[in-house]
């Protein structure tokens, strides 16, 4: 009796992704968004998108325009929050992803960013699925993102220290 051969099946397995044809870099701007509330302490709000992932309000840095003003245009476009303060640069998050036949190299700017004026005053996105304040250990716990978890940890530190800029 003849053995089969390890792997001869293996074929049916495996799915082939499209090629990658080009290679683009992007960058992102967005914000970490904190306030002192009397009640609840220190919150960060934060956004729930499309893929219902939490996450920070963040979008593309368009032509002729610094990341800083990238960041406080797209959260005022993403939450309808008017008023705000850009503090620090808290880093920057490098990632990649696939779309379709593109491979995306991405770079997101991350500033600390205090609401000031009625917070509670929001207007979403329609895209957006939700949007809320969250106490700032659980804003940790919920963000979809790892290493914008560390850059929130970051945040309140400096908020703690009172090292804002």
């Amino acid at each position: 009796m003849q053995r089969p051969k390890p792997f001869q099946n293996i074929k049916k397995l495996v799915t082939r992704r499209p090629t990658i044809d080009e290679v683009v870099r992007e960058t992102t701007s967005g914000g970490i968004i904190f306030r002192k509330h009397t009640k609840h302490g220190l919150q960060i709000l934060l956004i729930k998108d499309a893929k219902h992932r939490w996450t920070i309000p963040k979008g593309h840095v368009e032509p002729g325009e610094e990341p800083r003003g990238t960041a406080e245009r797209e959260i005022n476009e993403e939450t309808g929050l008017q008023e705000m303060k850009v503090y620090s640069w808290l880093g920057k998050v490098n990632f990649r992803y696939r779309r379709a036949h593109t491979l995306v190299l991405m770079t997101m700017h991350i500033y600390l960013v205090e609401g000031l004026g009625d917070t509670d005053k929001l207007h979403p996105e329609e895209w957006l699925t939700d949007i809320k304040w969250l106490a700032a250990a659980d804003a940790v716990d919920k963000i979809a993102y790892d290493d914008i978890g560390k850059l929130i940890l970051l945040g309140m530190k400096k908020i703690r220290e009172g090292k804002l800029n």
